[in-house]
């Protein structure tokens, strides 16, 4: 087959205005570059597929996405997670269309083959007259997702056989997963149905907003100061710690201006402060007793916000996470699910689950302002003019946004490079150079016969 490349004039030019700081404006919605992702991206990396609390039962299951791979993740009957290619291995027919369920078997609707928990071939229709004897029903099972593992409950898949583990692709981020979705006894659990709906962006601009720009919030998301929900402050959301990891991760530590928490621990009920104290390492309690809101990603288009949302008397922390499932260059399918500790009160939590509905999804306040912005990018991105127009993604050693030169914090207790504000470039700049590394990567430039 042809493999998509790079041409070498392109890819040398690309690698120069990167190195200066400068993103290419056309790479965001460029046809090829798109297909070179599709590959050499989404082909090689760990992408997020379910919660394990979406798969209770023996029988349960979830179908999800990778890209453009449909899959098939569900429990077996000892409590295994697996994943399958949700196709069948007869005609190809996309084998089960409902979003989840509980199933002992996946029957096709075409020729009526049907598999069992393992991904096993077990029934063929007429089987023994129309294919006799001869046919190893072994041999015909769902293939496999290569790679498979879950991490604090999270259900990753990857494509690449080879590929490095989840526990070393996720690197440092781990800790501040830890903080995150183990703080308290049992956990974090999904609430409801992960919303989804399609957006008219790019994934990699979708990725940074999220991961890696807190300095949108105060422009794009004004009407929430205007409804009193965040402070007059324009700097409220660059107040923490923007902290850059390996692999292209990152996260946002957002506290105040003294440093000092606007409520203890996100607002949580004081009743499980206790677990938190059990749970967490004291530089990890540390953080999250001052935090106002986590905000980053998980390479490539995993992001997360773990906010304190409503106004005074009425506070409430949760746990949102979304990922950008590209379907074209211009085009991204967003799921975004609600996740709240298993062990906060019924009441608390249903409180919370209000209050996420109110503003994210495709009906919530904050998701209409993004939704807007990432349309007009790809909008003005695939113009004649965009082709030598460039980004501007400032060296962490320029002067940035009004800041002078930033230093990386030495004091910061948890792992990364941080930098004390989140007002800078470096995960954004950290993102697009994994981006530029993996596409680039082990691949000639220039089209090759493989």
């Amino acid at each position: 087959m042809i493999k998509k490349t790079l041409d070498e004039k392109a890819f040398q030019l690309l690698k120069e205005k990167m190195d200066k700081g400068l993103f290419p404006q056309w790479v965001l919605t460029d046809p090829d570059i798109y297909e070179l992702e599709k590959e050499n991206i989404f082909g090689r990396t760990w992408q997020f597929l379910a919660h394990e609390s979406e798969l209770k039962e023996p029988g349960d299951y979830v179908t999800r996405w990778m890209v453009n791979d449909p899959v098939i993740v569900s429990k077996n009957r000892e409590g295994e997670i697996k994943a399958f290619l949700n196709s069948c291995s007869h005609r190809g027919v996309h084998l089960c269309t409902a979003d989840r369920g509980n199933k002992k078997t996946f029957t096709c609707p075409y020729h009526g083959w049907s598999y069992n928990l393992e991904g096993e071939l077990i029934g063929i229709v007429a089987g023994n007259k129309v294919y006799g004897g001869e046919m190893d029903k072994g041999d015909w099972g769902l293939r496999e997702i290569p790679q498979i593992a879950s991490y604090q409950g999270m259900i990753f898949g990857n494509l690449d056989k080879d590929a490095i583990s989840l526990e070393d692709y996720l690197g440092e981020m781990k800790w501040y997963l830890d903080l995150m979705l183990g703080r308290s006894d049992g956990g974090m659990e999904v609430r409801g149905l992960p919303q989804r709906w399609v957006a008219k962006a790019n994934w990699k601009a979708t990725a940074e907003n999220f991961a890696a720009d807190p300095y949108h919030v105060q422009t794009t998301h004004r009407s929430t100061v205007e409804m009193g929900i965040s402070p007059e402050d324009p700097l409220y959301a660059g107040y923490g710690h923007q902290v850059v990891m390996e692999n292209g991760h990152g996260i946002n530590v957002i506290t105040s201006k003294t440093g000092k928490a606007r409520v203890p621990f996100q607002a949580t009920p004081e009743s499980m402060w206790p677990m938190f104290e059990k749970n967490l390492t004291p530089e990890q309690l540390d953080i999250q007793s001052r935090v106002t809101v986590f905000v980053g990603g998980m390479y490539p288009n995993l992001s997360f916000v773990s906010p304190i949302h409503g106004t005074e008397g009425h506070l409430h922390n949760y746990l949102n996470f979304r990922l950008w499932r590209p379907i074209g260059p211009d085009k991204v399918e967003v799921w975004c699910w609600f996740m709240i500790d298993k062990s906060a009160p019924e009441e608390y939590k249903e409180a919370a689950y209000r209050g996420y509905l109110g503003s994210f999804g495709p009906t919530g306040t904050l998701e209409v302002d993004d939704t807007e912005n990432w349309a007009r990018i790809v909008e003005v991105s695939s113009g004649l003019m965009a082709r030598d127009k460039h980004l501007n993604y400032n060296s962490i050693n320029n002067y940035l946004m009004g800041f002078e030169r930033v230093e990386p914090d030495s004091n910061f207790q948890g792992p990364g490079t941080a930098y004390p504000t989140t007002y800078i470039d470096a995960i954004a700049r950290s993102m697009h150079e994994q981006w530029f590394k993996l596409i680039s990567e082990g691949v000639m430039m220039k089209e090759e016969i493989v």
